[in-house]
């Protein structure tokens, strides 16, 4: 049987490196990129080895197309071809639109939005020809519902939604499935700050964790999921704006 490769982007913390060890357990051989930290990087891979199976790791700048390309060429030469992909690499940089710089906007636009569309155009021909595979984007109930003070944030979220919609209805001639993850709140070094403001919203009583969103991407890249793509799921508890 021939291997199962994940590429991963943003594993070295919180959803991302749930995400890793997620898969690893499955029995994948995971390449994921992180942006700087080396130290929470080697945790992950120290983490994700325990399952017994291959586990790279590489800083990687997402905005950058020789940087992305250089990732996916090593993941490939070392593990083998993709055959899942999870765009899950993302920032923010919150403010309200009269206040939002230039920079601000399009920094969140180039991470989040069109760093998924350069790692994925990367990893394409390895799904393409294995004629099958699995690709999951991180998107947020930002995208869906909206919020205030994150429009750059709420505006690349949304437009992971039609990315992924529309790249399902291309690939699914190769029998390759496209779907999305909506995270709702989330509990990581990022959030904690906003658990007493936000936690009253959301029926479940509590943020989620990184294990429960990786536990759908897990379900939705395996063969329990054949019959499902072109999707957004969300992981918020209830959560309702």
């Amino acid at each position: 049987m021939s291997r199962r490769v994940a590429v991963v982007t943003g594993g070295s913390r919180g959803i991302g490196r749930a995400v890793v060890t997620a898969l690893t357990r499955d029995g994948y051989d995971v390449a994921f990129c992180y942006e700087s930290d080396d130290e929470s990087a080697t945790r992950t891979v120290a983490e994700a080895e325990r399952f017994g199976t291959a586990v790279l790791s590489a800083r990687c700048d997402v905005t950058d197309t020789a940087s992305v390309r250089r990732f996916v060429e090593r993941a490939r030469d070392t593990l083998g071809p993709a055959s899942v992909v999870v765009n899950n690499a993302g920032v923010m940089q919150d403010a309200w639109l009269t206040r939002m710089s230039d920079e601000a906007w399009h920094r969140v636009l180039e991470v989040n939005l069109t760093g998924a569309f350069r790692v994925t155009r990367e990893v394409m021909p390895d799904l393409m020809s294995r004629r099958g595979g699995a690709v999951v984007t991180l998107s947020s109930v930002v995208g869906l519902d909206g919020n205030a003070g994150q429009v750059n944030y709420a505006s690349s979220k949304a437009a992971l939604t039609g990315f992924t919609l529309s790249l399902a209805k291309e690939l699914r001639r190769f029998g390759i499935r496209v779907n999305a993850v909506a995270p709702g709140f989330i509990s990581t070094s990022a959030t904690r700050h906003y658990e007493d403001r936000w936690k009253p919203l959301i029926p479940m009583g509590r943020f989620g964790t990184p294990e429960e969103v990786a536990a759908v991407v897990g379900f939705l890249v395996s063969d329990r999921a054949t019959g499902i793509t072109g999707q957004v799921l969300r992981v918020d508890g209830g959560l309702r704006f």
